[in-house]
């Protein structure tokens, strides 16, 4: 379970990690970057997960404090992450976002399109050859308009055939607080839940 502490302080973050809770979810690294350095300086070290879309420009902010990015999305933003992976002692975990209804412009590659820039199989393989980077799965999230069962069974279609060519990267990332356990069944291994935990956030501004 990644807890999923976007517009929430640091102080929540504290005493969530207090409860047990070892993974965090954050999505505006303006926000995410100075909260990670506030939790470290409070002397904890959850694993944190950048889960949002990410703008190249801001990769070399999230690998200092993200071990995990779940939106990886395009070659370009993979090579972007390589680059400002250079200086880490570890990898940077990573998982390819998937559009499920394959439309790009609300963010994931598309499976089965020979796009070299943005189809599936061009970004896993853009991952999965940067030194600095670990292909460990796939990301999604439902689509306005489609029921969950729909949605999580198309991705469980996806993931199978990615996995018969990437064997490693068994992490699937998808469910939030209103279908996680939908997502699941369908076999999600991380689920991203807010507001079952925290409450309904203030509006984003």
């Amino acid at each position: 379970m990644i807890a999923v502490t976007k517009t929430y302080p640091a102080s929540d973050v504290l005493a969530l990690a207090g409860l047990g809770v070892t993974d965090m979810g954050e999505n505006r690294d303006q926000e995410a970057a100075g909260k990670a350095a506030e939790v470290t300086a409070a002397g904890v070290r959850p694993r944190w997960h950048f889960i949002g879309q990410l703008q190249r420009n801001k990769a070399r902010s999230v690998v200092r404090y993200a071990d995990v990015v779940h939106s990886v999305d395009s070659v370009r933003l993979a090579r972007a992450l390589a680059t400002a992976t250079a200086d880490r002692r570890e990898p940077l975990d990573a998982l390819v976002q998937v559009s499920i209804d394959g439309d790009a412009a609300r963010g994931g590659a598309l499976p089965g399109s020979a796009d070299p820039a943005a189809g599936l199989e061009p970004v896993a393989e853009a991952v999965a050859d940067a030194p600095g980077l670990r292909l460990v799965g796939l990301m999604a999230v439902a689509p306005l308009g489609w029921e969950p069962e729909r949605a999580f069974a198309r991705l469980a279609e996806v993931a199978d055939a990615f996995r018969a060519v990437h064997p490693g990267a068994t992490a699937l990332s998808a469910g939030m607080s209103g279908d996680f356990e939908i997502a699941i069944r369908y076999g999600a291994t991380h689920v991203r839940v807010g507001s079952a935990l925290l409450g309904m956030r203030p509006t984003l501004r």
